[in-house]
This record gives C-alpha cells, structure tokens and sequence, in this order.
C-alpha cells in the first residue's frame, strides 16, 4: 500500500520545516518499534553527520513508505512534544476506508443494521453529537437506558455515517460485546480484539496472547495509540465499574450500559446520552408495520393496544411482531394474551418492565412446536450473559448438529433467542430478560433440568472429556461443576473435583483462577464429602496457581508429587505417577518431605512490578495491594478474587490503608499526593496534594472511627509528619520534631499518640490532640559499635499501648513506652535488614519482614523465634496481621502477596541451609552436609532429614564443606580463610588448617582421603596432608579460584580462575606442570572428560572451548551462546559437551569436531525473560548419556537426543547452585535459595 496523495503532499508542503525542527534521533525509536523502519533504515538515518542531514534522509525514507508510516511519524511527534509540527500533519491523516462505511465497519466486527429497523432520528443525532466530540481528545460517550431499550442498535447506527468516521475516527471502528463477565472471560475477550487488530495489520506477525488483563491492557493501550491512532472501540453491554479500567488506556471509546454511573472512575472527557426506556408509539406501531408488511394506516386497532400494552420495549414489541409475522390474523389474539394472562412479577422492585416481557414470552413460547417447546425449556440452564455454540446444544438434545441450527434459528426468527454470528462457528444466547422468565417458569424442575445436561454430558464422553480448546470445550469445562452443583449430583462432583486429571485439564484450558473459584463457590457442598479432601486441593491451586499460568503447561502430576505424602492430591499423583513410569515417563518424588504444613494459603501476583504495601481490611475478608505498577487493588482475601482496581497515581505507590470501618482506603506516592477512596466504587473521594514536597512514604488511619483522623509522612525535610481531617481541604495539624525523611507512622491502640520512625535514628511519639511531642525514643544509641547512620524502617505497638517495637539496620528493638527502657533486642542475621515489622493484635507475636527474602514470626513473651515464613523471592517490604490474628501477609519486590495463617505456626522450618552442599550416595543411604543461617554445619540424613550432626555456631561465615565416608569426616572452610575437619557425629575436632588468607571457595577429598585440597579467594590452592597440617602451596593464579578437578591418579590437578587461565599441578611436588590463557574474560566451569583426553571450559566472554590435556591444544572453540556461559558437562561416553549459560540456554556440542547438535527446547521464557529461570548453573549426564538433568531457577530433565524437555521440577525458591546426582541417575540433591534442601527419587 503507497501513502495517500494528501498525506504525501502534507509531507512534501511542510518539509523544509520539519527538516529543521526535528531532532530525528528522539523519533526513531518510536518509528522502529513500530515496525515502520527496519534497523538498517535507522542506521542509515543515523549515519547521517548533522541533524538536519539525519531529519532528511528520515523525510526520504518516510515519503517511500506507506499510510501507517506517516501514522507512526504523526504519533512520534505527539509524544516528543512536536505538537506544532503534529498539528501542520494532523489534518491529512490517512482516511484508511471512510469512503467504504460498511467496510470499515464490518472490519470492526459493527453488528449489521437488524433486518426490522426503526431510526430514532433525534436520539440518533444527539449520539453523534457526542461522537464529535471526541474528534481532538479521546474520551467516553456512554449510552445508557433499561434493558432491552435499544441501546446496542443505536451505538451500532450511530457510527454508520460516513463524515463521522471520515472526521473523527480515520482509523476505524471496533466493536467488543461484553455483558457481565468474570476476570477470565473478559481476559477471552479482549485477547479476540488483539487478535483481530493485530491479524488487521499483519496476519504473520501474531504476537502470543496477553496472559493476564494488566498484560492485555498493555497490549491494547499500545494497539489502539500506535497502530489505530483516532480510532473508536464500542463496548457494548458493561455492567461493571472495573471492566472500564481495563479499557482506561486514553482512547476515544463509547459504551452501552444500564447504568450511567460507570464512567465516574475513569478518566478523560465523558459525554453521555440517555436512551428512553419505551418507544414513542408511533414508532412502536411502525416496528409492527415493518414485522407484518403492512403500510401503518391499515394496521388494526388492536395495534395500538398491543404497543401500549408493551409498554413501548423495543424487545417485547418485537417479539410480538415476530409472532405476527407468522400468524397476522391473531392480533386480537395475543392482545388478548397480553391483557388476560397474569405472570407473577420476576423482580418487583426491577426496572425492567417485567408484566410485559412475562406476556409476550408467554404468547411467544406457546406458538412453538410442542417439542420445540420443551427444548426451549431446556435452556433454563443457561447463566446469565453466556454464550453457547450448536454443539452444546447437539450434546444436550441429542441431536445432529444440523438439525439444532435449524431449530435454533427458528428461536432467533422469533426473537426467543439471539445469535452472535461475528464468532465461527455462530453462539447463541438468552436476553437476561428472557432467561429470568424461563427460571420463574421452571423453577421447580431446575434440578432436573440440569441433572439432564450433567447425563448428556457424561453420555457423550463417557470415553474422555473435550480438551480441543474450541468454544464447545470451554463450555463444558467451565460449566460443568456448575450443573453438577445445580443439580444437587453430589458424588459426581466429588468425584470430578478431587481428580487431578480435571484439574489439569481445566487449568490448562481455562487457568486456576476458575478452579480456585470452584472450590470456594462449591465448598460447601464438596465439604460434606470430606473437608480434608477440599481444602488439600484448594491448598494445592492456591500455592501453585502461579505455575499454572507457565507456558509451556507444566505436568500436574509433578506439581502435586511435591505435596504432603498424607495428602489425597499427592497420593493420586503418586498412583499416576508410577503408572506413567511403566511406559518410560520420567516422575520424582521428595523423599525428605516434610509432615509439618506450611504456613502459607494463598499466593497473589496483583502487580506488574515491585510490590510495596498490603493489608487485610479490619474484618479480614478483603486485602488492599499497591506498589511499583501505580495501581491499587483490593482482593477476596479467602481465595484472592480481584474485586477493584484503580489507576492510582501518576508514580509509584508506596502505602495503602484501611479506613476503621473498610469503607476507605487512602494510598500515598512518590508523586508527593495522598488520596482517599470509596472501596465499594472505587470511586476518587479526596486528594491532598499542595502540602507534601517530597514523596509520601507511609499512610494510616486511626483504629476507630470515633474521631477519624489519616496520618501521613515523607520525606520532606521539617514538615514531613501530616494529620489530616477528610472534611477539610488541608491538614489538620503538622508534627514537628523530625529534620530528615520520616518513613512510617503509627497509631497506638487507643489512638491518643502517634509514633513516627525516622531517617535521623530516633522513633518520636507525638499526641495526637495537641500534635505536640511527647517522648523521643533514641534507636541510634543502641548501635554505637558502627558510626553508619541507623535508619528508623517502622514501629508498631503492642495491643496494651505499654512497648513499642522499631525496626533498624538487622533489629527489631522492643522498648517500654513510660520509661523508654530497652526491654528486649531481637537481632538477625548481618547480611539482612529489617525491613518492616507488625506486632499481632491477638497475641504477642511479631513478624519481621527482611531484605534477604525471609519472613519471621517471635514470641515477645519468650524472645523466641517461633517460624520462618519462607516464599519470597526478592526484598519482603511489608508484613500484616488480619485484626483476629489468624492470617498474616507479606509482600515484596517479587511480585507477589503471599497470605499465611499463623495458626499453623512450627519451628522446624526456622533452620535453613545454605546452597555450597556437599553429598554421599551410599546405597540406600544419603548423606547432606551444608551450613545454615546460624553459620553451624550441619550433617543431616537425606531422606529422613534428620540432623545426623551440627556444629556449634561459628564466628567465621562457613563457605563450603565436603564430606569424607572413611573416616567419618566432614570439612568446612571459612571466610577467614580457616579449615577445620570435625569427626561425625561426634563433632570432635580432627584438625584445623590455617594457612589461607581469604575466604575458602572449594574443598575436596583425595580418592583415599588422605589429602585434602582447598581453593581460595587468596589465589592459592593448598593440598593438605590433613592429619599432620603439612601443606603444599599452588601459587600462580592472578585471581580468585573457585574451583578445581583432580584427575583420576590424584597426582596431578585441573585448576581455572576468574583471571582466564587454566593450570595443571603435580600435587605431590605442588609444580605447575601446564598453564594456558584460555579465555579472554573470567572461566566460569571446566569438566575433564571421563577418558581424561580433554577438558572443557566456559567464560563470561560467552564461549565454550575444548583441549587436549596431552598437548594443551584448543581443539574447538564453541560460540553461539548470547550470555556468559556458566557450566558445562561430558558426557560418559565423551562424544557430547553440554554446556549452559545465564539466559537459561543449553547446548549440547559434539566432542569430535565442536559442531553444534541440539539446542535445547527454547520453550516457555519465564516472568524473568529466562529458559530456565535464570542461570545454567549445574549440568549431568545419566550413565547412558540419554538424559540430561540441570538446574537454574528449577531442575529440566531433558532427551539428550532431541534436545526436548521431559520434566520440570519446581522448588519453592529458585537460584539453585548445584544439583547432587546419584550414580544410578535416580536420586536427585540440592538446595534453593531460601534453605529448603531437596531429596528427589525417580518415581518407578
């Protein structure tokens, strides 16, 4: 397609000002991203010396190109502020089909003119009117009126008009039909419109499917301002406040809807217009006129009656039109129908006008065919704003496809039924109207009507259940616990509930957010079977729904092997499980599980971003998230349904609080402004935004709603400390006291004092009727021993209002409020701070939130750390209990919110190990020795768990460990350079070796462990005869050696570094025998192959390489990887290299010539952009060399030979290290992140 001639001349007439006011360097990016010019073109453009030679060679490029070039090069201008230059363009925007209207339309998906039509010229005229205003600026234009008044024929007549679309939306129509659906569905929705606009531009460029509706807003956001600037999206049927904030993305939209009220929320322009509820009658007899081909001076008195009788509904008149349409002798008949038969009222209090629609659905029915009749009954089923195909149908009646259509297009002739025939194949559906009508008429064979589809449905797939994906599946997988439940089959939802084969197939077709809701909506029916059972499987989605939105769908079965071994999801798995592996299927199981639950319940992902704030509302059943994203949302908090979200602010939101009766939320940003919500309608109540200069760091309100006060902080620098009345236009009272930023703020319990945590060390508590200081808590005395600043992070009160917790540095200190005494001094790890702290209202425990990714929970009464809530993968910035005490959440950088109940509070989970591990295999028995958090070395049984061993707490942070069989030995190396070697499980001291000066990276046992060899970051290797401390020295490295190999003598050794060389010892003399500069950056890995021939490494300058250990000559040099390559493998024959880099890439090479063979499957980039989770960090080969298993964020265990993946195993936490491989290739070792160790047995 060329660019228009008007585009091209406005080009041409304004380019001599374009070529010397643009900077083409700003617009480019916005050019290329839109795939008007290719990287080459920008290059080129780029080339150019000046910028007015580069504004040019752009000008020349962009009159070679087409209408969506000059689109593009319009928009690039409006967003770098060009708005002159933009305006000189504006006017000759590509018209793109104004000169076809039903083009355009029909594109758009615009319903067709219905075949019986009367035009409302006035209201007509008033909708364009409306539309004419969104020529400049986007905006709304809501329609709004009863149901069945007409609202959707005119949005659709409106927009067919040629001027208007060729004035104010050149860039198309697009219609999105509604209706009043749940989360998922919308998500349907709206990822069919992307299709569609994305398929208008380039049906071979499809972009996969937006997974989420903050995704999806994204993607359309981009859709409707970059590719269709000035177009017009017609939402049709919106019930709910929250589907507009999806579609709040600064386009020009309009909407039909019941209630005018819904565009309060959003923002931009809104223009509304009001559609009478009835007909005039003259228009009401002209529908009659049209239905029965009469000209309207001979229609019968008795039309006017009928009209009257209707009410004026466009619906019910033409409903009884189409009855006439058949039968035009019977209009005294059904006038007489209309007026005699008496329905009871479905909803006395609706605006609908039921008495009519009861009548003519009544008169209409009874027209049908006897046996139609009852099939029409059968669509009592049906819910509200669902649409169905034919074949759903098909399956109920037990009929041949062809003959329902035929059938069913009998209801839509006589407007019984209505047809979507924009979707292929065409869906079918109810008015709300119609379908409440049915429910009242049938009301008493509900349970029997649905207990008819559950039968027809277990008949005719009785073999297995759809998993085709097409609309006839998604029906039956979403509604068929529903008809279970309607019709009171109780073993038959059990039954299908409780299987994990219905989970996996509804999870993947539809997500577990439609499962989770299952098993809330059902509960108390599939409670009556067993509670147990229930709420096993609901635990179950709720922790791994997350997993199960992954693409590629992981296995299920997987999943739930790692449940408790008590578990009725984990003993399904383990029967399908070893039925599988009969046929080769790779499955593993924890052996080391534990029958300690966890303390978590739920786990969100409410956010695209860093997660800031959260907290329970104070009866508990909601919970409110902010953060990064700059959105607010509140959720369910039983089973996290999102029942608000609003775009908050401008910038990051940092705090949001319940208001004492959780009818407010206020929430407080980087962009210096606090605001006040409406919950229930997430509605804007009052901003303050002239008093705060910097960003507002915290919010909250007082406990009761007594005397309703919001207290805010910042980090302004004298009046950061803020109590504001909502009533008032500007803060009640400021507190001063504070010179640097103010973090948190407090209300004690009975709301008399306010505690404020601060930057300059101290916590100062202010009275809250006077604002005037009352007593300073000096937090920075207690760190005298660092002359580091101590930043005040939080404070929270005990319920008596007698302590006072704060937060600093690695601490939470406990103080007594009279006497300000230091009560009690709860100290961490140094490697972590305290981020956030929340004392439980009901009890006296404390939960701490830490930047390493750890929750705790302590008893103040005891000084006694009672659980570690692990989970978190990044910084935890916020804890809260619910008001009862029996939840708690955290949330944090990860994204995610992560609901606990504390009732299930243990210690066992306090110990967690760290990932530099060390294991035995020897026949049944595993043998794990690590360090944990309390820097103790720990020797555990692997299966059991049990701690076989545990040093005493040492004062050097331990860095590694190996372990010895003959004597029962195990070595730790320190930071300080120190060696010890304890006897197990005695913990004697066998010796201890000094002579390192740095940290100890690496130790290993000779073959006869009589030697000991350890590498530091000193530089140096030492080889120890470790009985007697004497020692040999390898010196020679320039940088830290992580690692080494001995070769399979013991007499010589394979050493790297990050200085790029690689080295060879005899460690009987400690001489350097070889030595070669083999990369240019750090050496990551090496791996001696089995025969000892070659070796193998890898480096951050993303290259593999192979040598000869005989002539030390690079026999290949393997690139291809895009990222440092961290690890690498043989295989046991030698005939393959397998190696790894930090993108998540595995390759696997051949040994003999270095050319590349497989690289394995590229499928399923993670929330992180990474193949694997992030780095390739360990790689093993089974000893047929037909498997490979390797870690990352998760352990893959791959077909060597067509390089695709066979099983996923997800940890808890992620960054695995290393992974411990038994000989046999059946039992797996390793830790994650978070300290939980993994013992994982091939399921047989």
């Amino acid at each position: 397609m060329v660019l228009e001639e008007r585009a091209r001349s406005s080009l041409l007439r304004f380019r001599r000002r374009l070529e010397e006011d643009i900077k083409p360097g700003y617009l480019l990016d916005h050019l290329v991203s839109d795939d008007v010019l290719t990287r080459d073109e920008e290059e080129t453009v780029r080339a150019q010396p000046t910028p007015r030679n580069q504004a040019v060679a752009l000008l020349e490029l962009l009159l070679r190109k087409d209408n969506r070039a000059y689109v593009s090069f319009y928009n690039a201008l409006v967003r770098e502020a060009y708005h002159d230059l933009a305006k000189l363009l504006e006017d000759d925007l590509p018209r793109g089909g104004a000169a076809d209207v039903q083009a355009v339309l029909s594109e758009g998906g615009v319903p067709q003119r219905p075949v019986v039509f009367v035009s409302r010229p006035e209201l007509l005229n008033r909708a364009r009117e409306k539309l004419h205003r969104l020529e400049k600026d986007p905006g709304w234009v809501t329609v709004f009126g009863m149901a069945g008044s007409g609202k959707s024929v005119l949005a659709a007549e409106a927009v067919r008009h040629s001027g208007l679309i060729t004035d104010c939306f050149p860039g198309g129509v697009h219609w999105l039909s509604v209706g009043q659906l749940d989360k998922p569905d919308l998500l349907v929705r709206i990822q069919t419109l992307c299709f569609r606009l994305e398929q208008s531009l380039d049906p071979q460029s499809l972009h996969r499917p937006p997974n989420s509706l903050d995704e999806a807003k994204e993607r359309l956001r981009f859709l409707m301002l970059r590719r269709y600037p000035r177009s017009l999206l017609i939402l049709d049927d919106i019930w709910d406040s929250w589907v507009l904030k999806v579609f709040d993305i600064h386009c020009r939209v309009l909407l039909t809807t019941r209630n005018r009220s819904l565009t309060d929320s959003v923002s931009g322009a809104r223009f509304q217009v009001e559609v009478q509820s009835g007909l005039e009658e003259s228009k009401g007899l002209e529908v009659l006129a049209l239905y029965t081909n009469m000209k309207l001076q001979a229609l019968p008195d008795e039309a006017r009656c009928i009209v009257r009788e209707c009410k004026g509904s466009p619906l019910v008149v033409s409903l009884i039109g189409a009855l006439l349409k058949d039968k035009p002798d019977r209009w005294r008949f059904y006038l007489r129908q209309l007026q005699q038969k008496q329905f009871k009222r479905i909803r006395k209090s609706s605006s609908y006008d039921y008495d009519a629609l009861d009548q003519a659905m009544a008169a209409s029915i009874e027209v049908l065919p006897e046996e139609h009749r009852e099939l029409y009954k059968d669509l009592t089923v049906l819910e509200k704003d669902i649409k169905v195909p034919a074949q759903v149908l098909a399956v109920l009646w037990d009929l041949e496809p062809e003959d329902v259509e035929d059938i069913l297009h009998e209801f839509v002739n006589k407007s019984l039924l209505f047809v979507d025939s924009h979707n292929k194949p065409s869906l079918y559906y109810l008015h709300d109207l119609q379908l409440d009508f049915l429910v009242e008429q049938n009301r008493n064979q509900l349970e029997a009507l649905h207990t008819k589809v559950v039968r027809q449905y277990q008949q005719h797939y009785r073999e297995a259940p759809p998993t085709s994906g097409d609309e006839e599946c998604l029906y039956w997988i979403r509604f068929l616990t529903y008809h279970m439940a309607k019709a009171s089959l109780s073993k038959e939802l059990y039954s299908l509930m409780f299987s994990l084969d219905w989970v996996s197939i509804k999870s993947q077709i539809m997500g577990p957010a439609h499962l989770i809701n299952d098993y809330v909506e059902f509960g108390h029916i599939l409670d009556k079977e067993n509670s147990q059972v229930r709420s096993q499987f609901q635990e179950f989605l709720s922790l791994n729904g997350h997993r199960l939105e992954q693409r590629p769908f992981p296995d299920v079965v997987q999943l739930a092997l790692s449940q408790p071994h008590g578990s009725q999801v984990y003993a399904q798995a383990r029967l399908q499980a070893q039925q599988a592996a009969r046929l080769g299927k790779l499955y593993f199981h924890l052996t080391n599980e534990s029958s300690v639950e966890s303390l978590c319940r739920l786990v969100l992902h409410p956010h695209q971003g860093s997660v800031y704030s959260a907290c329970f509302s104070h009866d508990g059943t909601k919970v409110a998230s902010c953060g990064a994203s700059k959105t607010l949302k509140v959720f369910k908090s039983t089973s996290g349904e999102k029942l608000t979200e609003i775009q908050a602010h401008d910038e990051e939101v940092l705090c949001c609080a319940f208001s004492p009766d959780d009818r407010l939320l206020a929430t407080c940003s980087s962009d210096r402004k606090v605001k006040v919500w409406n919950v229930e309608r997430a509605m804007l109540l009052r901003v303050f935004e002239e008093e705060h200069e910097e960003q507002v760091n915290h919010c909250q309100f007082t406990n009761t709603a007594r005397r309703l006060l919001l207290a805010t902080c910042s980090n302004d620098k004298i009046l950061n400390v803020k109590l504001w009345n909502l009533n008032k236009p500007s803060s009640q009272n400021t507190m001063f006291g504070h010179f640097e930023p103010v973090n948190h703020c407090c209300f004690s319990p009975d709301d008399s004092f306010l505690s404020t945590s601060s930057n300059d060390g101290t916590v100062k508590l202010f009275q809250v009727s006077s604002a005037n200081e009352w007593k300073t808590i000096n937090v920075r005395d207690e760190f005298k021993e660092n002359g580091e600043d101590v930043l005040v992070k939080c404070s929270s009160w005990t319920n008596d209002g007698k302590k006072l917790v704060c937060a600093a540095r690695n601490a939470a200190l406990v103080f007594d409020v009279d006497s300000l005494d230091l009560l009690l001094e709860i100290r961490t790890n140094r490697l972590s701070s305290v981020q956030h702290c929340d004392i439980c209202p009901s009890s006296n425990l404390l939960a701490i939130a830490f930047s390493n990714y750890a929750v705790e929970l302590w008893d103040l009464e005891d000084n006694k750390k009672m659980a570690d809530c692990s989970g978190h993968l990044s910084w935890v910035q916020r804890v809260h209990f619910s008001q009862d005490g029996s939840q708690l959440l955290s949330c944090s950088d990860d994204h995610t919110v992560r609901l606990w109940e504390t009732k299930k509070v243990h210690t066992s989970s306090a110990v967690r190990l760290k990932r530099d591990s060390d294991v035995l295999f020897d026949g049944d028995e595993i043998v794990v020795s690590a360090a944990d958090n309390c820097n103790r070395l720990q020797v555990r049984d692997g299966r059991t768990g049990s701690v076989l061993f545990q040093s005493e707490e040492k004062s050097s942070r331990i860095r590694c460990c190996c372990l010895c069989r003959k004597p029962s030995a195990v070595v730790l190396g320190q930071e300080d350079g120190c060696v010890q070697v304890l006897e197990v499980p005695s913990g004697t001291t066998l010796s201890v070796l000094q002579g390192h000066t740095k940290t100890v990276l690496h130790c290993q046992f000779s073959r006869d462990n009589q030697t000991l060899v350890t590498s530091s970051e000193d530089t140096t290797i030492r080889v120890w005869r470790w009985r007697t401390g004497e020692c040999k020295v390898l010196q020679g490295h320039k940088e830290q050696v992580r690692s080494f190999w001995l070769l399979s003598d013991d007499a010589r050794l394979l050493s790297w570094s990050y200085d790029g060389t690689v080295k060879m010892w005899d460690t009987e003399c400690g001489q350097k025998l070889q030595e070669v500069e083999a990369h240019g950056g750090a050496i990551l890995s090496c791996h001696i192959s089995p025969d000892g021939g070659l070796f193998a490494t890898t480096s951050a300058d993303k290259t593999a390489k192979l040598w000869h250990c005989e002539s030390w000559r690079c026999t290949a040099t393997l690139s291809g990887h895009q990222d440092c390559v961290r690890s690498c493998r043989f295989s046991w024959d030698g005939q393959r290299l397998a190696t790894g880099d930090d993108n998540g890439e595995i390759r696997l090479w051949s040994v003999k010539d270095g050319s590349l063979l497989k690289i394995c499957s590229r499928d399923g980039r993670d929330a992180f952009d990474s193949l694997h989770g992030g780095w390739v960090t360990d790689l093993h080969f089974s000893p047929d060399d037909s498997l490979l298993v390797s870690t990352g964020g998760y352990i893959k265990w791959w077909n060597v030979e067509k390089g695709e993946a066979l099983q996923t195993f997800y940890p808890t936490g992620s960054a695995l290290k290393k992974i411990h491989v038994s000989s046999d290739f059946s039992t797996f070792v390793t830790i994650d992140n978070i300290g939980i160790l993994y013992v994982l047995q091939r399921v047989l």
